[in-house]
């Protein structure tokens, strides 16, 4: 009789809906994979800044440009990597916490972007240019979903 007791228990455990699924372990490849459609977004912009600037003869700006690009990209997949990372982990994340590590990680980028900008003054502009357009694709893309699911409640 206690063994039917066991059995029923354990079989109650294992499909109970409640059982915390543990998330998956944080891997580039699968932030990679997440954000296929930004990755896909930030290569279409650099063929066409190559396709539009190479046009002009401005090969090195269209450069500089695509490089703004993929930092922005970059950027955007280490965040992504960050919160995954911090997701699967369990803790509770702190205000402090996210402000800190985005600070670090906006200082460093600006830092790197403003010294290649400096190095290839006048076109390293474009390295700035290239980061500002990619966030602006990179919001918007992430705010059309969000607005949606407002539409749905």
């Amino acid at each position: 009789m206690s063994n039917q007791t066991t059995d029923r228990e354990t079989d109650t455990t294992m499909t109970s809906p409640e059982t915390p699924q543990t998330p998956p372990r944080p891997s580039v490849v699968r932030v990679v994979r997440d954000q296929k459609k930004t990755v896909v977004v930030a290569l279409v912009l650099v063929v066409a800044t190559y396709w539009i600037a190479g046009q002009l003869g401005e090969w090195r700006l269209a450069a500089c440009i695509a490089a703004g690009i993929g930092l922005g990209l970059l950027n955007h997949l280490v965040t992504e990597f960050w919160l995954l990372k911090l997701i699967s982990s369990g803790e509770e994340p702190t205000r402090s916490k996210i402000a800190v590590s985005t600070f670090i990680r906006l200082a460093a980028l600006s830092v790197v972007a403003v010294a290649i900008a400096v190095m290839f003054w006048p076109d390293g502009i474009g390295l700035l240019l290239g980061l500002a357009i990619f966030r602006l694709i990179a919001l918007v893309m992430t705010g059309i979903p969000l607005l949606k699911e407002l539409n749905k409640a």
